[in-house]
């Protein structure tokens, strides 16, 4: 399986609209981030995690032509907000397969009425199939998917273990049962926000405990905020099996 990081900031992207941070000035692209995302591809079937407001960008910077689907971890507008770009792709394939925690359903559906709506739709509306996920594996195109519940803040939100991979963004703590999902692991994506604590996500020091406890082979971290560092200056500082991410980046799992 492929993966590519669609986009690893956070909620502003970096840089921050009209900030002077020396991060958000930097001339590195590692430093450039759009909001998260990844692309997974296996065999012939491509799908994302995440659909935020860079959507369409990211499809066009990695030359995207179709996508079987969408897979959503929760309803913040950095992760749904693109929703109404996908319709190139309904052009194409017609609804669009969406994979979406049961929690969140009713949040989707209010805020994008016109596409969900069955009556008197706008004839250019992206359309979609919407299928509700519960904390129990799913098979997708011959993978099986595991959600992982944890809490973002005070809502409880999916990450995604698939084989040896997992997927877990928007992170702050987690119950014992569902922390057993992710033994074992190859690679795990895991946000980091910053460097000072965060109400609602892991700062980097609660970010390498977390993977010192749970000794997966390799990590990327997503979900940076400017206020981490400099993406190569941070990266020096990181154990040995630890690297952050970057949009674009591709890795095979």
């Amino acid at each position: 399986m492929k993966v590519t990081f669609l986009g690893t900031g956070t909620s502003q992207g970096i840089p921050v609209i009209g900030s002077t941070h020396e991060v958000c000035l930097s001339k590195d692209f590692k430093d450039k981030r759009l909001r998260s995302s990844i692309m997974l591809e296996w065999d012939s079937y491509r799908y994302i995690i995440d659909c935020g407001p860079d959507f369409r960008q990211q499809m066009l910077r990695e030359n995207v032509e179709h996508i079987d689907g969408i897979i959503f971890t929760h309803e913040h507008a950095d992760h749904t907000a693109g929703l109404d770009d996908i319709r190139p792709f309904c052009h194409k394939i017609g609804d669009m397969p969406i994979f979406v925690p049961e929690r969140i359903a009713d949040n989707l559906q209010m805020r994008f009425h016109y596409i969900f709506t069955k009556e008197n739709r706008y004839p250019g509306a992206p359309s979609v199939s919407m299928q509700l996920i519960y904390n129990k594996d799913f098979n997708l195109k011959g993978k099986q998917i595991v959600p992982v519940e944890y809490y973002h803040g005070k809502i409880l939100i999916f990450g995604y273990r698939i084989d040896n991979f997992a997927y877990i963004t928007d992170f702050k703590r987690i119950e014992p049962g569902e922390k057993e999902k992710l033994k074992g692991l190859d690679i795990l994506v895991l946000s980091a926000l910053r460097i000072a604590p965060h109400p609602t996500h892991l700062n980097l020091e609660e970010a390498l405990a977390f993977v010192k406890e749970l000794q997966p082979k390799k990590v990327y971290l997503t979900h940076i905020s400017h206020l981490l560092g400099f993406h190569n200056e941070v990266e020096k500082e990181l154990p040995s099996n630890v690297f952050l991410a970057y949009d674009g980046l591709k890795i095979e799992v």
